[in-house]
């Protein structure tokens, strides 16, 4: 399900990049800049990204039905993934192409003024959208150091616009020194190496997101934290004799899936057994409100080893 800082990250950016990407498109008509029209098209790709997102969101609210019984919160992973591919393909490709292409025929950059104002304006633009980003990220990391908390979080939209913004910030670094050498040095050449740097900043971007997106779609469990109060919350319900399989998994941002195999006193009671998974269900749910599907089964620690065993000579055999 969508928060509404992440939709405030993604509406700051989508502003933002909007604004950019008109001036950016404007300087490079009128300079010729290949290092400019590589920052327009980053531009440009930001912003659809910042639409697609939006709309990951919008399709991760769609109640569940028998054909998604789990909901359509996975979505908003997928739309992430998309936009990792669009950065990689669209922003890195086009940008490395210019780049190749005006490295093999350079030519003069016409009214380089207007370069360093559009860029200058860029730069302020970006790093307003950058802050949001930032300041929504922070209160999710707590003491984790930002690569760490990427790993970990599951809400795909605040850190993916982070590193947006992030390459778009050495990006318009790397054009305005590119444009600078180019005009002082009266090397043209040095515009296209500057929109080739900007196309491999793009490439390490996108291929992080995908593989932080990739992990997310294929199904990621719950943080340690979580996991670790539900064993606390099992390991103090009196009757349990065994915990036979702990596992969950994220459908979306906050939208997690606990799948719990216990092993009761054989002493218990059929009512008083279903009395402790009630009770049991309804404390995970109150102290982990993310945790929104819960389904334990009773079954013996001797049946559940049986059938561990059957179903690994299964895949061994299939194998």
């Amino acid at each position: 399900m969508a928060t509404s800082s992440s939709k405030k990250v993604i509406f700051a950016a989508l502003i933002g990049n909007t604004l950019i990407a008109i001036a950016k498109v404007v300087a490079s008509a009128i300079t010729g800049s290949s290092a400019m029209l590589s920052e327009a098209i980053h531009s440009a790709v930001d912003t659809g990204n910042q639409g697609l997102l939006l709309y990951g969101h919008k399709r991760a609210r769609v109640p569940a039905d028998t054909k998604h019984p789990f909901g359509y919160g996975m979505e908003l992973y997928f739309w992430s993934f998309i936009v990792a591919i669009l950065i990689f393909g669209l922003g890195a490709g086009v940008s490395l192409y210019e780049g190749l292409h005006k490295v093999l025929a350079p030519e003069p950059i016409s009214n380089p003024t207007v370069n360093y104002i559009v860029l200058v304006l860029a730069m302020i633009f970006e790093a307003g959208s950058w802050f949001v980003a930032f300041q929504e990220f922070r209160k999710t990391k707590g003491a984790r150091g930002i690569l760490e908390a990427v790993r970990v979080s599951k809400d795909p939209s605040i850190f993916t616009v982070l590193f947006e913004d992030s390459a778009a910030m050495l990006g318009l670094f790397t054009a305005f020194i590119g444009v600078g050498l180019a005009q002082v040095l009266a090397l043209p050449v040095l515009d296209g190496v500057a929109s080739i740097v900007i196309g491999l900043i793009l490439a390490g971007t996108a291929t992080l997101l995908a593989f932080e997106c990739k992990g997310l779609l294929i199904g990621e469990a719950a943080d340690r934290s979580v996991v670790e109060g539900i064993r606390a919350i099992i390991s103090a319900v009196p009757g349990v004799s065994a915990r036979n399989e702990l596992l969950t998994m994220h459908l979306g941002p906050r939208d997690v899936l606990l799948n719990l195999s216990l092993d009761f006193d054989d002493a218990l009671s059929s009512r008083e057994v279903e009395s402790a998974i009630s009770d049991m269900e309804h404390q995970i749910k109150t102290e982990f409100p993310e945790v929104t599907r819960v389904f334990i089964e009773a079954q013996s620690g001797a049946g559940h080893r049986r059938e561990a065993k059957r179903q690994a000579e299964i895949r061994k055999a299939s194998a």
